[in-house]
């Protein structure tokens, strides 16, 4: 009777990976939704905070393979707990900015101290998930990430009137302190160690992952290998392509459209929240998507489809706003395009974790580096390309043309083949 009820302790991790992936987009979008108030403050023009915003994603992007690298040797309660406390007081330091240098600063060691954010999150999928669930349980890890940003974008303009910019970030750095207390509480890095894990359970995960028995540490990454990888390469430019798309959203969307189409903040909140609730939906269909033909024995497959869907639809949707007279339009196709953008999550933090086993951290931050530099050169590519042509559509069909180069690449790309890279 007692196991009637049991809810497995590998879901009630991805609760709390959820919720972490909600944190990691709510304290990145902040800056977007104050810009205006951060901006008149600091004195600071568009090409300056398109910097401000940028040099983020450079952190972020830097960061990425040494964060990787930390949750596989050190394990992902210990990093995560790190890496959260860490970039959540350099979000309540952004409060504390007195002029461009010092914004530049505290924005570049926050993306640094996120940079371990979703490796650590694919090394915990490694140990604790099995392949037929991979697909919805990153699904629902990048939905989270989605949901976070679209439900701060009227809640962080609303605090914005009521607080100030300084205080908000303040207030929402403590939200993360608080998670990375929880999770070094109850978190374990291997199931086996997890008090509340039934025998039953613990043989299911281990039955179904592609887990080395010899994997806790002691192989060591050899980076030649892993640049020197195709593969390696493949992800890192199909995931380049998704993230300059999709980081339009979390950087520039909110002040275009209350410029383009003169909306207060409350109404290009509520507008460029859309698109993040089509990304949610996006990662959950996608997901659903990849254990779905999973489970049809067709592995590469499994990964390959639902991320050509994905960029095809984002190719689609980006071209098609572009021709849009009116803010619903508009909205409406690039929140097609967002959640064609966020199909190709699920298959590409997957096939890294597959081909990457027990250097899952390494080889997904290696990826999501690639995929922050194209965040960096989004968030400098929409001001400098405006400012010299006078329009936002080259920066529309530089997108569509990156996701059309995407789906090419995902041709190539062999998830059921492991990297030897040790």
């Amino acid at each position: 009777m007692k196991n009637r009820f049991y809810f497995p302790v590998r879901h009630q991790m991805v609760i709390g990976t959820f919720l972490l992936a909600m944190i990691v987009l709510f304290d990145r979008i902040l800056l977007s939704v104050a810009k205006d108030p951060v901006a008149e403050s600091l004195a600071l023009n568009d090409k300056q905070m398109g910097w401000a915003m940028s040099i983020f994603a450079l952190g972020y992007a830097l960061f990425q393979t040494p964060a990787g690298l930390l949750a596989d040797k050190y394990g992902p309660r210990r990093v995560l707990t790190a890496v959260v406390t860490l970039w959540s007081v350099f979000t309540a330091l952004t409060g504390a900015v007195w002029n461009y240098l010092s914004l530049l600063l505290v924005r570049f060691l926050f993306g640094a101290g996120e940079a371990g954010a979703f490796p650590g999150i694919a090394r915990a999928i490694y140990s604790w998930t099995p392949l037929r669930e991979r697909g919805i349980v990153n699904g629902i890890n990048f939905s989270g990430g989605r949901i976070g940003a679209a439900i701060a974008l009227p809640i962080v303009a609303g605090l914005l009137e009521l607080v100030g910019w300084r205080l908000t970030f303040v207030i929402l750095g403590g939200i993360g302190v608080l998670w990375g207390v929880l999770w070094y509480w109850w978190f374990r890095d291997d199931p086996a160690e997890h008090a509340a894990v039934t025998e039953a359970e613990l043989e299911y995960i281990q039955q179904h992952t592609n887990r080395d028995a010899n994997d806790r540490g002691t192989s060591k990454i050899d980076f030649g290998k892993l640049f020197g990888s195709k593969t390696m390469w493949l992800l890192m430019g199909q995931y380049f392509a998704s993230n300059f798309t999709f980081f339009f959203c979390l950087t520039w969307l909110f002040p275009h459209l209350k410029a383009k189409y003169n909306l207060d903040a409350l109404e290009a909140g509520f507008y460029s929240s859309a698109p993040l609730i089509f990304g949610a939906l996006g990662n959950w269909f996608s997901g659903f998507l990849v254990d779905y033909i999973y489970r049809q024995k067709k592995w590469a497959l499994s990964r390959k489809v639902p991320a050509i869907i994905g960029f095809l639809l984002a190719a689609i949707g980006i071209v098609a706003s572009v021709y849009m007279n009116e803010v619903t339009g508009a909205i409406l196709f690039i929140s097609i395009a967002i959640f064609g953008a966020d199909m190709t999550l699920s298959p590409s933090w997957s096939t890294c974790v597959d081909v990457g086993k027990q250097f899952s951290g390494a080889v997904s931050g290696t990826m999501n580096m690639a995929g922050n530099i194209g965040s960096f050169v989004t968030a400098l590519a929409f001001p400098y390309l405006l400012d010299m042509t006078g329009s936002e559509t080259p920066f529309f069909f530089v997108a569509a043309t990156l996701n059309v180069f995407a789906i090419l690449i995902w041709m190539f790309i062999t998830p059921q083949k492991s990297l030897q890279i040790s």
